[in-house]
């Protein structure tokens, strides 16, 4: 058995068990793939997936625990690699973090240019993505850790450490009739028009979503979903609707010709935070780049946040 027949086989259920996508990933040869994950096969005695003639339709009930150990034992791997370069190559590395595009734009470059400053030899990698995204590198171990708009539900196999709170606003055109409304705001008021907001913003469980719900209100569909801030503020300046974006997001000078609406009234605070695997090994520098978005998280802090004790009972 080989680690290289390990990995090819988590990366074809990781593309949808897709095998040239995983071929192409790997940067390998689709025959190479089917080959490799066919001789780990016959070594187990067991078909990890289940084909239709050459193609692969599902995972067979012993190849997901072959592929859940597999998932752990690489990510195993790469921690023992990770304690070497600590105490070997302390300053050097690769930092990968998982975010969204607005807080990559509008909260990460001071800290970024203050953490490059500090560690020169360090490369940062930056991927983008939705929340879900983002969750889901993290699951899989292909990023050391996510900083998210909005903390998932509690999940098992991830820690979700809060770092803090931000509001929703609502962006206009100078010239909205709702510039002219008397009185508060209303969640039915603002459904009157077109809403144009983040591919995110209406999944289930989200603040926005909430707020509908607490309101007794359907939720209603956005009339374009964005991936970021500046294609939102794009389309409402042409006039195709009003926006709900973080209030962080909208800038008095580039975006003069548009007006924003505090709507901390009817949507809550959202809390960002840190998104991590329990069984990472982070290096020390991560430890610095998390200080500098988080002061109060120490490394002490982080440790006991991330790894609870374990108690372990030695009586018979």
């Amino acid at each position: 058995m080989k680690l290289q027949q390990l990995r090819y086989a988590l990366e074809v259920y990781r593309h949808n068990l897709n095998v040239s996508e995983a071929a192409e990933a790997l940067f390998t040869s689709q025959p190479g793939v089917s080959k490799q994950i066919r001789l780990l096969e016959e070594e187990l005695g067991i078909q990890i997936f289940i084909r239709s003639g050459k193609r692969i339709i599902s995972v067979s009930q012993p190849g997901k625990a072959v592929l859940q150990t597999a998932e752990r034992i690489l990510h195993d791997i790469q921690n023992i690699k990770n304690i070497g370069y600590e105490f070997t190559k302390q300053d050097n590395g690769v930092l990968t973090i998982a975010t969204t595009h607005t807080l990559a734009r509008y909260i990460l470059p001071p800290i970024i240019a203050e953490f490059i400053g500090m560690y020169p030899k360090v490369s940062l990698n930056i991927k983008q993505g939705t929340p879900s995204d983002i969750q889901q590198m993290v699951s899989e171990g292909k990023v050391d850790f996510a900083i998210t708009p909005e903390l998932p539900e509690t999940i098992e196999e991830l820690r979700n450490i809060p770092c803090f709170r931000w509001h929703y606003g609502l962006i206009v055109p100078n010239d909205h009739p709702l510039l002219d409304h008397k009185g508060a705001l209303t969640l039915p008021l603002i459904t009157q028009y077109p809403l144009i907001t983040y591919e995110f913003a209406f999944n289930q469980g989200t603040n926005i979503v909430r707020a509908f719900h607490k309101a007794d209100i359907p939720p209603p569909n956005a009339a374009l979903s964005v991936a970021d801030n500046d294609v939102l503020k794009t389309y409402v300046k042409l006039g195709l609707g009003i926006g709900i974006m973080a209030k962080a997001a909208y800038e008095p000078k580039t975006d003069s010709d548009l007006t924003l609406i505090d709507i901390s009234q009817l949507i809550e605070p959202c809390y960002s935070g840190l998104l991590f695997r329990p069984d990472s090994y982070l290096r020390g520098y991560i430890y610095d780049f998390i200080g500098l978005f988080n002061p109060s998280l120490t490394k002490e802090r982080l440790d006991q946040l991330l790894y609870a004790p374990v108690i372990e009972d030695f009586s018979i």
